[in-house]
């Protein structure tokens, strides 16, 4: 089993930073890719970003680009999500979660450990 723990959420004004973590302990070995989602009151679950563990391979959603940028320390078996010029539309509980897929895949359907998840919120 893979246990994921996220933290660095919190509040932060529009235009500011965060950096979230996502600790991975466990099986770490089984798994190959990591993602961030995050999910706003009344909406659906969206990708965020996804980094693959072996060569850091990347994907973002398209809000996000050229503001978030997802990074992993293997060493420490931690994947960050660097977040800045952040709007109130980023407002969500962001959640970190694993795959055995070999490519930094989009789709939630794909992975199969997940975080409990770490709240951000964007004041304007």
């Amino acid at each position: 089993q893979v246990q994921l723990a996220e933290s660095g959420g919190g509040l932060v004004q529009a235009g500011g930073s965060l950096r979230l973590s996502c600790a991975a302990s466990g099986r770490t070995f089984t798994t190959t890719t990591m993602g961030w989602f995050r999910q706003a009151p009344g909406k659906e679950r969206e990708f965020v970003a996804a980094i693959t563990w072996s060569d850091g391979r990347t994907s973002y959603a398209d809000s996000v680009k050229g503001r978030f940028t997802i990074s992993r320390d293997n060493a420490k078996n931690t994947v960050y999500l660097q977040m800045s010029s952040l709007k109130p539309e980023d407002t969500a509980v962001y959640s970190c979660a694993a795959a055995k897929e070999v490519a930094p895949i989009q789709h939630a359907s794909y992975y199969n450990k997940w975080g409990q998840g770490t709240q951000v919120t964007v004041s304007s």
